[in-house]
């Protein structure tokens, strides 16, 4: 799978584009549930004040601080606030004062200079002094039993004038170590209480004060909510068009890919040799081509979606959970622990499956072809109920790997579902434990609830992506097994120059070939020269090698021993381009085109004039039925000539490689599906056309290479006689029990 990451060069800045989206789009999801947390704990049970320092206190509640704090203590304290009263300030700053704070026309009020929090230690200490003073002085002035009794015991040693005092006034009028005593006392008892609950009992003690001073409470927690809400809608927003974003590039770099994958594997597929083409089917590089590039796409698109983004949630959601509170980070790591051991089991039970479900897909696609290009055959022999059976085995193989495949997705869902609200409950049943105990908040536990999913489904995506990957993995390797595979026959590095004194030669010398792996040579020290203007023909009975002599000339095979030259230069050191340039093959089995008449012949030479196509059709005896149709040469040809008879594809064949106008004509067997008197004038009409051309025919019929030039005689892969028709007659064995066993003794001669 990695191998294909190189065909990806030219997206790499869409995927840093991708990734920095992915982040963004992260980070927005991670920040939702700290919001979520704070609407709980400060929005709704704190009423929206946020700072244990007060913006604003009365000067009789900043006395009572004052008298509890230390000389330095009480200088930071006093320099962060002002002090308003009405002697200080004009009348409309004392209006415009007053609608903010009420009590102002009844008691002076500090408020917190604007500047305070740019020293951010300075800030810190001052909040760490108040949050101290305020606490203290909320349980000093609270109407508990225990308050209740200490100050009891203080008055019992007052005088009585002391009676109205409250407990705070008593303790500063003390002398200062039995104040300092008490106040150790209580301090310790305060440190004994949980920091969650210390702070709530601040907030709450700020949040009285503004009450007090008659600041508009309800106000400020609406304006904290809707704010926060706010943040929260654009954060959404925000994650939105990221993802949004990221889904149009990664399918855009997904089909990209696709495409350059399909490009390249038929690049390599049209270069391959008829060797290549032995060792992959057809079917299976019809599968390569299309379901295994579209498996990868869809992977592709997967991985830049998911493989990106689930450990950047991972390990955002971790941080973010160590800051909410660490004793439950155990649940986390049980979670993915148990999701780990799930999708281990699942992709040791699922990878096997997914390398032999391309095989069977190979094995449909390769029965279904075979079955509908056979048809007229299996209606022949009334094999129909044969071949739904076989078609019905192959279809029932492939569904039995796919519902096993599919049975293990769907066992894996339900278990994930079941370890997920797992985990919720066990983060709730411990949760509930801290909120009893004071360490934690209600918001804590939910945005602790959030990250834990958000890790948990971030290890979720990565165990669905493991589940599809190794069917993916198995389809890059097919295709790169085309990719990697080099052509047998490749070009010179230095093509040689074609002998002009030899135009129109082709010329074996000693030519030896065989198929590899086998142990016999097909065809054995084979010697001619075919020249221009003469007609060479090849016959020999089935299997003689016939066919395969012919296929050395255009380089479709490469000898084994000896040379095959094409106008005196070996075909080996030229480039096959330029060879076959100089060729006009016509195979044994007619191959047509989609597409019209006029495009199938004019396929060897596209500038061909309209003369030139019809003269090659009168030449090749298509005229005639060409000009019988009502659109002539503009008439349609399905997918493979399947709506003409063979011998009009033969025709067509013929005008095709004529329309070209080679030096040498190759025809394989080539007149097979004429009719006699057709075969008599296509050959009439080669011999007065093409008389300068060289032409090497491949043919079963006598009657065919009657006046050939030259006859080369076949006979399991060898030469068994060479001449002209009537010299092999009497000196050939093989040639005459050939011409006999098609002619009369008096047709011969």
């Amino acid at each position: 799978m990695l191998k294909l990451f190189k065909y990806l060069k030219k997206s790499i800045p869409f995927i840093i584009l991708i990734f920095g989206l992915l982040v963004l789009q992260a980070f927005c999801d991670l920040s939702l549930p700290t919001y979520t947390s704070d609407i709980v704990d400060i929005g709704i049970q704190q009423g929206g004040v946020q700072e244990v320092v007060p913006v604003a206190i009365r000067e009789s509640q900043m006395a009572n601080i004052i008298k509890l704090l230390e000389a330095e203590e009480q200088e930071t304290v006093l320099n962060a606030y002002t002090l308003l009263s009405k002697d200080n300030l004009t009348k409309e700053e004392f209006k415009d004062y007053q609608k903010k704070y009420p009590i102002l026309d009844k008691e002076n009020i500090y408020i917190l200079k604007d500047n305070s929090k740019n020293n951010q230690e300075e800030y810190e200490k001052l909040e760490a002094i108040m949050k101290d003073a305020l606490i203290l002085a909320s349980m000093l002035n609270s109407d508990s039993e225990e308050t209740k009794e200490m100050r009891s015991q203080l008055l019992s040693q007052l005088p009585k004038e002391m009676a109205d005092k409250n407990l705070l006034d008593i303790i500063t009028i003390l002398p200062k170590e039995q104040s300092n005593k008490i106040i150790g006392s209580i301090e310790e008892k305060i440190a004994a209480i949980p920091d969650a609950m210390i702070g709530q009992g601040v907030i709450a003690a700020v949040k009285n004060e503004y009450q007090a001073i008659g600041m508009n409470v309800n106000s400020i927690q609406r304006n904290y909510i809707m704010l926060t809400g706010a943040k929260m809608l654009g954060l959404a927003l925000v994650a939105t068009v990221a993802s949004v974003s990221v889904g149009f590039l990664s399918a855009r770099i997904g089909a990209g890919l696709g495409k350059d994958l399909r490009e390249r594997v038929f690049t390599t597929v049209i270069q391959f040799s008829n060797l290549e083409f032995d060792q992959f089917s057809t079917a299976s590089l019809i599968t390569r081509s299309t379901n295994d590039i579209q498996q990868v796409q869809m992977i592709m698109v997967m991985l830049l979606r998911m493989v990106f983004y689930a450990p950047i949630l991972a390990i955002g959601g971790v941080i973010k959970v160590l800051n909410t509170n660490t004793s439950m980070t155990w649940i986390i790591a049980l979670g993915v622990c148990l999701l780990l051991g799930l999708v281990g089991t699942l992709f040791v039970l699922a990878m096997p499956k997914f390398k032999f479900m391309q095989k069977l897909v190979d094995k449909l696609n390769l029965v279904t072809r075979e079955i509908l290009t056979g048809l007229p055959v299996i209606r022949a022999f009334s094999k129909e109920k044969t071949e739904e059976k076989r078609f019905d085995k192959a279809n029932r193989d492939l569904m039995r790997t796919n519902l096993f495949v599919n049975r293990v997705m769907a066992f894996m869902m339900p278990v994930m579902t079941i370890i997920m609200n797992g985990i919720t409950i066990l983060i709730l049943w411990k949760g509930a434990e801290s909120i009893d105990l004071g360490t934690m908040q209600v918001g804590d536990i939910m945005a602790f609830i959030s990250y834990t999913m958000q890790i948990i489904m971030s290890f979720l995506m990565l165990s669905m992506l493991s589940i599809i990957l190794p069917r993916a993995s198995v389809s890059a390797s097919r295709i790169m097994e085309v990719l990697n595979k080099k052509a047998s026959i490749q070009d010179p590095e230095t093509p040689a120059a074609f002998d002009t004194m030899k135009k129109g030669y082709v010329e074996f010398e000693n030519v030896s070939f065989r198929y590899p792996k086998a142990e016999d040579d097909v065809l054995s020290n084979i010697s001619f020269t075919a020249k221009p203007g003469e007609t060479t023909a090849i016959i020999g009975s089935t299997g003689s090698g016939k066919s395969t002599l012919i296929n050395l000339i255009p380089r479709f095979f490469d000898v084994t021993e000896g040379s095959v030259k094409v106008d005196g230069v070996d075909v080996r050191k030229i480039t096959q381009h330029d060879l076959r340039d100089k060729l006009g093959y016509v195979p044994q089995k007619g191959v047509l085109f989609s597409g019209t008449i006029d495009s199938n012949i004019r396929y060897g030479n596209e500038k061909a004039t309209q003369e030139e196509i019809e003269g090659a059709a009168r030449i090749a005896q298509a005229y005639d039925f060409i000009e019988e149709k009502p659109d002539r040469y503009d008439s349609p040809i399905a997918q493979g000539g399947g709506n003409v008879s063979g011998g009009q594809k033969q025709r067509l064949s013929i005008a095709r490689a004529i329309a070209k106008n080679p030096e040498i004509y190759i025809f394989d067997d080539s007149f097979s599906a004429l009719d006699y008197k057709t075969d008599v004038a296509l050959r009439k009409a080669l011999k007065t056309e093409i008389a300068e051309s060289t032409v090497i025919i491949v043919a079963q019929r006598i009657s065919t290479i009657l006046h050939a030039d030259q006859i080369l005689v076949l006979d399991e892969g060898k030469i068994v006689g060479k001449g002209t028709h009537k010299e092999l007659l009497n000196s050939c064995e093989v040639y005459r029990q050939i011409a006999l066993s098609q002619l009369s003794q008096e047709e011969l001669e």
